[in-house]
This record gives structure tokens, C-alpha cells and sequence, in this order.
């Protein structure tokens, strides 16, 4: 019987780094602060100490390096796990993700895998502002042959981790610092709860591994399909139960691969759906959502897709709450596909 701890996101995270570290002498994380600090989050505390400073390592302030020299860990065997320390700062190593990592498999014909995992905090709930607030994952669904994972809970994030490290081809492992330490209802001026009072903070303290492209329904419900990810897992069920609408949850869990057939399953149960992320709207993933459920369910559509999310803006630092898609949002949203 596998002994079960209770976890917040970030201990769940560094257990599963911990377990690969020792089941894989490939497995190396470097970044920013990584290692002897243990992360600005603390999620690869004491990983340095106990592994070795040769595969838990400090790396300068350049994102292109640190992706570049993945790439080329890759190629000589090593499974990297490079820490890019938040999503806002991703952007300088676009070209080598894009360019190389992305097209190693198909440009070598098969001769070359890139397994690498790159991790990285991303959203907002914490008054980062513009810089350190952004959700920039549909950036990564558009390129083939990178696969984007985001998980709402320590059981789920150490789970997805594993598999990701796993797998043979570049994973971008997007982390909800909203809800590293504890579900976010999306209530700012209410009490926050620790993970440790809920179900899902309870983690297999030994290996485990959840399938990349299999969503998770965390809510069943027959007159509403609610598609969703991260820390809007929480504020969408938090939403659901105050209105007492039947609504079934859908957390996406990896957005590439998507699990297209639980989606279609459940809008063509319920007849209506609705899209919630953080993201800005234009472009965001909420789009190829709705895109899909039209192309699938069309005829089993009671009223048109329905999406709330972040606004075209930059993320504001004043006016965090008016930006991020919260229960008021969520529930006028709600009343408007259910009258229609």
C-alpha cells in the first residue's frame, strides 16, 4: 500500500523531482536560483543538497540559454528539467523552443528526441502585475510538436510532472502560482484555505504517473459544460456550487494533447458550454475551445459557446480583481447561456 502525505502544490512539484532525480541519472533542473536557494517558490528546496550540485544547478539570467542548452542536454541523452522562474520571462527562448526543440523529432526523422520539461510558474491572483502575471500558454498549443500541460492540484501536479519528465518530447509544464499553497475560490477578500484541508492534497509519497491528454471531470453535471484549467478549476467550481447550477466541470489538465472526446462527450450530454481561463480573450485557448465544441456539437448546441477571460490588456497591478475572471464574471456568464 503506498503511503500518502498531505501536499501543497509546490511539495507535490518537489516530490516529483525528487523521485525522478533518483530513478533517472539523466534527470538535471537548473534555472535561476534553482539550487542552492531552492527556487523563488521553493519548489526544488533541498533538491541540490541532497543530489548534487551536478544535477541541481544555478544557471545565469538568460531564458535563451537556458532553453538552448537544454536542447543540447537533450540530444547527448539527459532528460533537463530547466526552471524558466515565471512565464512572463519565457519569451527569449521562443526561438530555440520553436526553431529546435520543437522540430528535433521531425528534422532528425526520428533519429533525435528532445525530452526536455520546462517548468514555469504563470498566472495572476498575486499582485505581480504586468510582469509577473501572464498566462501566455496558448503560445505553446500553436507550436507543433511541444506539449502544454497545466494542473490545478498536488495530486495532479506531481502525477502530470512525472509523465512529463517521462515523455520523449519537449513538455512546457505551466504552474498556478495562485494556488501553489492552497485552492482559490476566486473570492480575494475571503480567508485562504491550505491545501491541506482538501482531498486533493492527499499525494502518493512514491512514484506515480497521470497520462498527458486525459482531462478530468471534477464535477459531474447535465445542463452546463464549464471547460477549464488551473486556478480557474477552483473559482469555476466555487461559482457553481453558490448558484447550485448543474453544471459539469471539465479540467483540462493538458491542453496539448487535448482530450477532445471527454469534451465532446459531455457538451452533447449537456447542450450548452462555457469557457473560463485567465488568459487574454483574443487568440486565447478559450477560441480553440469553442471552435472545436461548434465543429463537433453543433447540433446538440442549446445556445452559442459561451467564453469569460482575461481582458486585451496588460495585466493591470490596481485593478487585479477587475481583470481576473471572478465569480461575478463567471455567474453573469452563467445566467446569460442558461436563459438563452
Amino acid at each position: 500500500m503506498t503511503a500518502m502525505k498531505s501536499m501543497n502544490m509546490i511539495e507535490a512539484i518537489n516530490s516529483a523531482m525528487d523521485i525522478m532525480l533518483a530513478r533517472d541519472p539523466g534527470v538535471v533542473i537548473f534555472g535561476e536560483d534553482v539550487g542552492y536557494f531552492g527556487g523563488v517558490f521553493r519548489a526544488t528546496a533541498g533538491l541540490q543538497k541532497k543530489h548534487g550540485k551536478t544535477r541541481v544547478f544555478d544557471t545565469p539570467i538568460s531564458e535563451c540559454g537556458i532553453v538552448g542548452v537544454s536542447i543540447g542536454m537533450s540530444a547527448y541523452g539527459l532528460r533537463p528539467v530547466p526552471e524558466i522562474q515565471f512565464a512572463d520571462y519565457i519569451y527569449p527562448g521562443l526561438d530555440q523552443l520553436v526553431s529546435e526543440a520543437a522540430r528535433m523529432r521531425y528534422r532528425s526523422a526520428g533519429d533525435y528526441i528532445c525530452p526536455i520539461t520546462i517548468r514555469s510558474p504563470f498566472g495572476g491572483g498575486i499582485f505581480g502585475g504586468q510582469t509577473h502575471s501572464q498566462s501566455p500558454e496558448s503560445l505553446f498549443t500553436h507550436m507543433c510538436g511541444v506539449k502544454t500541460v497545466i494542473p490545478a492540484t498536488p495530486y495532479d501536479a506531481k502525477g502530470l510532472l512525472i509523465a512529463a519528465i517521462e515523455d520523449n518530447d519537449p513538455v512546457v509544464f505551466f504552474e498556478p502560482k495562485r494556488i501553489y499553497n492552497g485552492p482559490f475560490t476566486g473570492y480575494y477578500d475571503r480567508p485562504v484555505e491550505p491545501w491541506s484541508k482538501h482531498a486533493a492534497s492527499q499525494v502518493p509519497e512514491d512514484y506515480y504517473r497521470i497520462e498527458l491528454g486525459k482531462a478530468a471531470i471534477v464535477r459531474a453535471g447535465g445542463a452546463l459544460t464549464i471547460l477549464t484549467y488551473g486556478t480557474m478549476v477552483h473559482v469555476a467550481m466555487a461559482v457553481v456550487e453558490e448558484m447550485g447550477v448543474d453544471a459539469e466541470v471539465i479540467d483540462l489538465r493538458t491542453l496539448l494533447p487535448l482530450d477532445i472526446e471527454a469534451i465532446e462527450a459531455s457538451v452533447k450530454k449537456t447542450g450548452r458550454c462555457m469557457v473560463v481561463h485567465e488568459a487574454t480573450r483574443t487568440s486565447g485557448f478559450g477560441a480553440e475551445l469553442a471552435a472545436l465544441v461548434q465543429e463537433r456539437c453543433f447540433y446538440h448546441l442549446e445556445a452559442p459557446v459561451e467564453r469569460v477571460t482575461g481582458f486585451d490588456t496588460p495585466y493591470p497591478h490596481s485593478l487585479e480583481w477587475a481583470y481576473f475572471p471572478g465569480p461575478i464574471r463567471i455567474g453573469a456568464a452563467i445566467d446569460k447561456i442558461m436563459k438563452d
